[in-house]
């Protein structure tokens, strides 16, 4: 396979950032160029590849790539392709900057902290350009399909609106149509397959708690519900609406044509890391890394130590053989990584959905227990868990760059589980939280903070991570989690592990 390499680097707080704009690789709605069949776009650890396996797109007319509502926007303006398919905070920056803040990308519905704050200023926009966070409006209290109200088993108070979305008269928890607002950070739409599997523990009931799994409204079959962060919208044809519907603002809605078209591309986009900046070509080497692997292999397996790992590094990176020393050392630092990811140990310790499944509290495992789907590292089953990204006492409340001040930027909701209920087990009665996360849609005390966990893959191309990127870079990612369960990495595991990650 030979990769268009597409050379594009700026300098940001001393970084190497990856983007597109300033090579003119921002794809705009309605540009009408043709997305190739391969491509691949720098970035700050190497290069990300884009494989569609279909072959290249005429983007005309395109439902994904043409402004389809009334704000400009298209599905592309948050689904970059030189940001995996989602979106980095660097590309947000830039185009604030190239717009002078005008780019549809930063419209009033969800790209300002809310709608009612003043257009073109930055600080109206700081959560998208600090941390790449779309406001999400959920009704109040959650609605079934049909729209009618689901029983709550919590109260829910504002502590802190810094905002002021969720608690106006407009817009707001108590507003003539009841809303919270939580702020949350786009998801990539590639390697889809992935997300939507109905393969191992995709059964009629959740495995988390044990009720109802929500069935495709077409076939009938349970779904994975691991493709959002709060798993309201199943399957790619559903989120599409929801998305034309909210963040296009397309009051119509989209044609069921339209739709299958929009399902069709999303299927054959496959993202992944295609070359590392100093280890070299991934795509022909570990059979876990690059897109063409990620399109060969079967959805929804979960991986092992023995005849399908999670992430295979291969035996040719035991030590590595051939290239120069530079190369050497870089691949064998990802494989270390990897090894780490596999094997090292720890206390994974009063995190729900996990450790109150029957496998004990604290139970010792290692980052694989959680992200053991084959070739992304999610969960094979329903996949929301809290590990502390958005509840106290773990939530990361400071901003993550001097564009803000010190005062944290996140609201903040007291969650009281009702007294007929059992009390959180981990948490207790009263919770503290920036996104209650699945609560929100299920309505149980016992999902407040539960996220569903995202893929490991074009990680390099997205900065920044957790779904409310309060982790800048994947060393920070790393810290977190190694201040969360205590595990004592050493220097020396915390860069192979970034190594790892940033390969993938």
């Amino acid at each position: 396979m030979r990769w268009r390499f597409v050379q594009r680097c700026i300098a940001a707080s001393a970084v190497c950032w990856a983007s597109s704009a300033a090579a003119g690789e921002w794809w705009a709605p309605g540009d009408g160029r043709l997305l190739p069949a391969e491509a691949a776009y720098t970035n700050a650890s190497g290069a990300l590849g884009i494989l569609n396996t279909a072959g290249a797109v005429d983007t005309r007319g395109h439902p994904f790539f043409e402004p389809l509502g009334a704000n400009g926007r298209g599905c592309v303006t948050c689904h970059q392709p030189a940001d995996a398919m989602a979106l980095s905070v660097a590309t947000v920056r830039e185009r604030w900057e190239a717009t002078a803040g005008r780019d549809p990308l930063f419209a009033a519905v969800d790209g300002r902290n809310c709608p009612n704050l003043p257009e073109g200023d930055a600080a109206a926009h700081s959560l998208i350009l600090t941390r790449g966070l779309i406001r999400v409006a959920l009704p109040w209290p959650p609605r079934a399909a049909d729209g009618t109200a689901l029983p709550v088993e919590f109260s829910l108070e504002i502590v802190r609106d810094p905002t002021g979305c969720n608690t106006s008269a407009e817009y707001g928890i108590q507003s003539p149509q009841p809303t919270v607002s939580v702020y949350r950070r786009p998801r990539p739409v590639a390697n889809t397959k992935y997300l939507t599997h109905n393969n191992f523990g995709v059964g009629p009931f959740i495995a988390k708690s044990g009720l109802p799994a929500v069935r495709d409204p077409d076939t009938g079959l349970p779904t994975s519900m691991n493709m959002m962060a709060d798993a309201r919208a199943t399957t790619l044809k559903v989120q599409a609406a929801d998305a034309a519907r909210t963040h296009l603002e397309l009051a119509s809605g989209l044609p069921s044509t339209e739709l299958e078209r929009l399902v069709e591309f999303e299927k054959q986009v496959y993202a992944a890391q295609a070359r590392d900046s100093t280890a070299g070509d991934l795509t022909g080497g570990p059979p876990g890394f690059g897109p063409q692997n990620l399109a060969a292999a079967p959805a929804g397996v979960l991986g092992n130590n023995t005849t399908r790992w999670v992430f295979p590094v291969g035996d040719e990176w035991r030590p590595p053989q051939g290239g120069t020393e530079a190369q050497r050392d870089a691949r064998t630092a990802i494989a270390r990584g990897h090894d780490v990811f596999m094997f090292r140990t720890f206390f994974i310790r009063d995190s729900m959905h996990l450790n109150s499944v029957g496998l004990g509290n604290p139970v010792k495992r290692t980052c694989s227990t959680c992200h053991g789907m084959h070739m992304t590292g999610m969960d094979v089953a329903n996949g929301w868990m809290d590990i502390g990204t958005t509840n106290l006492p773990w939530a990361r409340e400071a901003p993550l760059n001097p564009w803000t001040t010190d005062s944290p930027q996140l609201p903040l909701f007291k969650v009281t589980c009702n007294a007929d209920v059992a009390p959180h087990p981990f948490l207790g009665r009263v919770i503290y939280t920036q996104d209650p996360g699945r609560a929100l849609v299920s309505g149980k005390c016992n999902d407040v903070g539960a996220i569903v966990m995202q893929q490991f893959r074009g990680l390099a191309a997205r900065a920044p991570y957790f779904s409310n990127g309060s982790a800048a870079t994947l060393r920070e990612l790393v810290d977190f989690y190694d201040r969360r369960y205590s595990i004592g990495y050493s220097e020396q595991e915390k860069r192979d592990l970034v190594a790892f990650l940033g390969a993938l």
